[in-house]
C-alpha cells in the first residue's frame, strides 16, 4: 500500500491547494488504515485508502468551519483546554516514554525523517535536503516510522 503514497499526496494536494496539508492528510489516512483491528482484508485497498483519506479531508473541513463559527468564550469555558487530571498526565507521560522507546527501536534516519516531520514541521523536502536522501526515500522512512510506532505501542499497551 507504500506505492500509493505520492499518488495519494498528488490527488489531495490538488483538492486542498496545500501540499503540506496533502501530506498530513496523507499521513493520518495511512495511520488510519493501519489501526484497523479487524483481521478482515482489505478487498480493494487503493480505493479504501483513497476513501479514508477523503473522508479526513470532509473532516478536517467541518472542524475548520466549525472553528470559525465558534466564539471565543467558548473556547474559554470548554472543559478539554483546561488542565488534565493528573491521572491522565501519568497516562500521556507513559504513552510518550513507550513511543520514545518504539522510536529508539529505528535506524538513525528513520527516526530522524520522522522526528524533523512531526516535531519539526519540515517537508519532505526539506528533510530530504537537511538529510541529503531522496525525497521518495523521507516517505518510505516516515511511512515505516509510522507503522512501527503503531504496531509497537499496540503491543506493549495491550
Amino acid at each position: 500500500m507504500e506505492h500509493y503514497y505520492r499518488e495519494l499526496v498528488g490527488f489531495l494536494c490538488a483538492r486542498l491547494g496545500n501540499r503540506q496539508a496533502a501530506e498530513d492528510v496523507a499521513h493520518d489516512a495511512y495511520l488510519r488504515v493501519l489501526e484497523r483491528t479487524d483481521a478482515e482484508r482489505i478487498e480493494h485497498p487503493r480505493a479504501f485508502l483513497y476513501r479514508t483519506a477523503l473522508n479526513l479531508v470532509v473532516d478536517r473541513h467541518r472542524r475548520h468551519l466549525v472553528r470559525q463559527a465558534e466564539p471565543l468564550e467558548v473556547l474559554d469555558s470548554d472543559e478539554r483546554w483546561h488542565t488534565p487530571a493528573p491521572a491522565h498526565d501519568m497516562q500521556l507521560d507513559q504513552r510518550l516514554a513507550l513511543m520514545q522507546r518504539a522510536l529508539g527501536e529505528l535506524s538513525k534516519v528513520c527516526r530522524d525523517c520522522f522526528v524533523l516531520r512531526k516535531l519539526d514541521g519540515l517537508s519532505h523536502q526539506q528533510i530530504a535536503e537537511h538529510l541529503g536522501i531522496s525525497r521518495s526515500l523521507v516517505e518510505k522512512h516516515i511511512v515505516n516510522a509510522m507503522k512501527h510506532c503503531r504496531l509497537r505501542m499496540r503491543e506493549w499497551e495491550s
